[in-house]
């Protein structure tokens, strides 16, 4: 991070003696000279530290005076322990940045300029401390221009492990789409030929690899579709600077400030009305996942007249992102039409992380390049521990002392080749932190992968936690919380205590236990897993469950399919398909039960017409979402849909059977979409405003921890918390990992450690 470069200058300037180096456990300083000029030295050290760099504790000894000459260096020391963290990959300076584009410099246009501020950093890491011989760059050998800068404390590329020019460094070069060297002068010239003649190019970036084509073009971007396998899932751009981002789409301030941040975040930025993108970047998406280039080589592929590329992850839909050159040549070579390759290796896939805005605060949806090996810090010292994480949107978590080390995003355990990623990022964690941990943590879901990994494993304590107390206990954990809190629990999908599927839940919990207290009434899932995939039979069944409910036992079929008969929905469907569906329900067939909001998102997208079939996870309650958005600015006080509430041994039990029927009604009486879902958003809100005062009462709590993958959703985020803290509660979110199973493993890992202290 340029620290000891930093520490160096400073400590001549206050003409002290002694030494820096680093350690496994950070970074050691000592110093001597008069007592009031090291106080001093003390005083100004953490408020001028490097702008990439973060000091997470200082902690200071007094020495007998060793009567030191000079202040030096001194080379990285080793050690059994290891507490130092890691930083991660840090997207282009500005000084590089202008060295890069000037003519003058020995550096103009090479794609791999870095200094102590900027550049890879964990992508390249094998084992700390970050020494060069411990990165991939350790194959090139410094020129002596090079080796001067490095060894030079007053030069800003003083250890800067990366360094590398022309001369000495990486190179870039071009290949076909079967691997094959082309000869051109200027590989990155050609390049953006190709991308403006319509052509998908392989760019081998900072954490893998992406695939890239010009955004404005419709046949190119539906072509990378078709190839890649991904139907509908908005896919991400990339602009060259704020001024061609707000061609297409709007931010505010603290959007800018993501943009342009040395993390260099996708950030989901509200669509313009009229825009030059393809309609076929993002689809019936009101926002684009925007990025600003964050390599050299980004810059300069976008420096000649393109408004965005698109730069999505180089991988087939469900498999991790490619980051070896004959790997990405095998795996990608029937998508990319040219690849864009270099020799600096990856030594571990980092995808690009996501964010939102939402309350004025970054909201990680995937946590992963430029976030990622930085810990939260718990409240605690804990045993350390390995959590696996859950199934979709897979992350795994270490803990170390108060760190907590929550990996990049592995993606969902489907398949074998995530399977293997999941099992390097343990290895790479255990292998850089020298953790061995004392239990490892899983999901009560028997069917995930990470679950059955765990089961494989002999000699190591296991636990189990519930998935959505993992949840509620992420939010806590991230917030410095240990104490008892209303959570909401909100997702799609989450195996409960009882067998059925959770995910519509209040708990009363805290990190080492939970009590479930409030839930959405149980519903039949006709067909399984398969409801994700096709909502409309979810809406079949809170439909059927409620017309039964409201009817006489000797219910008539053809009483209910007169019901329906005036759904518009079902037409696309088809009745055989209807009578199969009502004949699982009512005959108890396959009888998986659920309590999810998520699936009732779902339900209610198919009900209005939004959405039968989905094409990726979350589509559907995303375009209910959307559907809203313009009627809700006008009809903020827009009365909403009640809910019933039933009281169950103690239990709040909230019925969806009287939104249903409200629904229902105004669906046959041509009521839009945007009012329908604003109405269903409202009642949400108010229904669990009004359990948490319940809660309150009973319970004599007043936080309130929001967890789970609904909590995406601006609309419930933003409003919930606004009526909550306006009746004085204390609301607990996101901020750090994010609300959806992304942020599992933190949760997982959290609870088992408090449980380990009580043993």
């Amino acid at each position: 991070m340029g620290f000891r470069p930093f520490v160096y200058r400073l400590a001549v300037s206050f003409n002290l003696k002694g030494f820096v180096l680093n350690t496994v456990r950070g970074v050691e300083i000592e110093v001597e000279g008069k007592s009031e000029v090291v106080d001093h030295f003390m005083d100004v050290l953490p408020k001028q530290i490097p702008p990439a760099s973060k000091i997470s504790k200082i902690e200071i000894s007094d020495l007998s005076l060793q009567n030191d000459f000079e202040f030096q260096i001194r080379p990285s020391r080793r050690e059994q322990q290891r507490s130092a963290l890691i930083s991660p990959d840090i997207g282009i300076c500005e000084d590089c940045l202008r060295e890069l584009l000037d003519p003058a410099n020995r550096r103009y246009r090479y794609p791999f300029i870095n200094c102590t501020n900027c550049g890879p950093r964990y992508t390249i890491l094998r084992e700390i401390p970050y020494d060069r011989p411990n990165t991939t760059m350790s194959v090139f050998r410094m020129c002596p221009e090079c080796q001067s800068e490095y060894d030079n404390p007053e030069n800003r590329r003083f250890h800067a492990e990366p360094n590398a020019c022309p001369v000495c460094g990486p190179e870039v070069w071009l290949t076909d789409s079967a691997g094959q060297r082309i000869q051109v002068q200027d590989p990155v010239s050609e390049t953006i030929r190709l991308l403006k003649s319509g052509k998908i190019v392989a760019v081998k970036g900072l954490g893998g690899f992406h695939l890239a084509c010009d955004a404005e073009n419709d046949r190119a971007v539906s072509m990378l579709r078709v190839r890649k396998h991904r139907e509908e899932k908005p896919l991400a751009v990339m602009a060259p600077d704020l001024s061609a981002v707000s061609k297409f789409a709007e931010y505010t301030d603290q959007e800018m400030d993501l943009l342009i941040s040395q993390r260099r975040p996708i950030v989901l930025l509200k669509k313009k009305p009229s825009h030059p993108l393809s309609k076929e970047v993002a689809p019936k998406n009101d926002t684009f996942g925007v990025m600003l280039p964050y390599t050299p080589l980004h810059y300069l592929i976008l420096q000649k007249g393109l408004t965005a590329l698109i730069m999505t992850s180089g991988n087939i839909s469900e498999e991790p992102i490619a980051i070896g050159n004959e790997e990405a040549v095998q795996r990608l070579g029937n998508i990319a039409d040219f690849f864009l390759i270099h020799n600096r290796d990856i030594y571990l896939r980092s995808d690009d992380s996501v964010t939102r805005v939402i309350r004025s605060l970054p909201r990680p949806i995937r946590r992963s390049r430029g976030m990622v090996p930085v810990p939260i810090f718990l409240k605690r010292k804990l045993t350390s521990v390995l959590a696996v994480g859950g199934e979709l949107k897979n992350t795994i978590c270490f803990t170390q002392g108060d760190r907590a080390f929550v990996s990049q995003h592995v993606g969902d355990l489907e398949n074998a080749e995530t399977l293997a990623f999941f099992e390097e990022c343990i290895d790479h964690f255990e292998q850089i932190l020298q953790i061995k941990p004392e239990a490892v943590v899983y999901d009560l879901h028997p069917d995930y992968l990470s679950t059955q990994w765990v089961s494989e494993k002999k000699g190591i304590k296991q636990i189990g936690v519930q998935h959505h107390h993992a949840h509620i206990a992420s939010c806590l954990a991230e917030n410095g919380c240990d104490e008892k809190v209303i959570g909401l629990a909100l997702d799609g999908t989450g195996y409960g205590s009882d067998g059925h599927i959770w995910g519509g839940e209040i708990l009363i919990a805290d990190l080492r236990t939970f009590q479930r207290t409030a839930h959405f009434d149980y519903r039949p899932m006709p067909g399984g897993e398969k409801v994700i995939r096709e909502p409309w039979r979810m809406a079949l069944s809170y439909i059927y469950t409620q017309f039964s409910n409201q009817t006489s036992s000797n219910l008539k079929n053809r009483d209910f399919f007169q019901y329906i008969k005036r759904l518009s929905f079902l037409k696309e469907i088809g009745m055989d398909s209807v009578r199969t569906i009502v004949k699982m329900i009512e005959n108890n067939l396959n009888p998986v039960m659920t309590s999810s909001l998520g699936r009732l998102f779902d339900g209610v997208a198919a009900l209005i017409g939004l959405r039968n079939v989905v094409a990726f996870e979350g589509q559907a309650a995303m375009e209910l979402e959307m559907a809203m958005d313009s009627y809700f600015k006008k009809r903020i006080e827009e009365p909403g849909y009640e809910f019933e509430i039933i009281q169950d041994r103690g239990t709040l039990i909230f019925s969806p059977d009287n939104v249903i029927r409200q629904i229902v009604d105004d669906v046959s009486n041509k009521v839009s979409a945007s009012q329908i879902s604003l109405k269903f958003h409202i009642g949400l809100v108010h229904l669990f405003l009004h359990g948490c005062r319940i809660m309150r009462e009973r319970f004599q709590l007043d936080t309130v921890a929001l967890s789970g993958g609904c909590f995406q959703n601006r609309f419930l985020l933003e409003k919930l918390s606004d009526l909550l803290e306006a009746d004085q509660f204390k609301v607990l979110s996101h901020s750090q990992v994010p609300a959806n199973d992304g942020g599992l493993a933190l949760g997982q890992a959290a609870v088992a450690g408090y449980q380990l202290i009580e043993e």
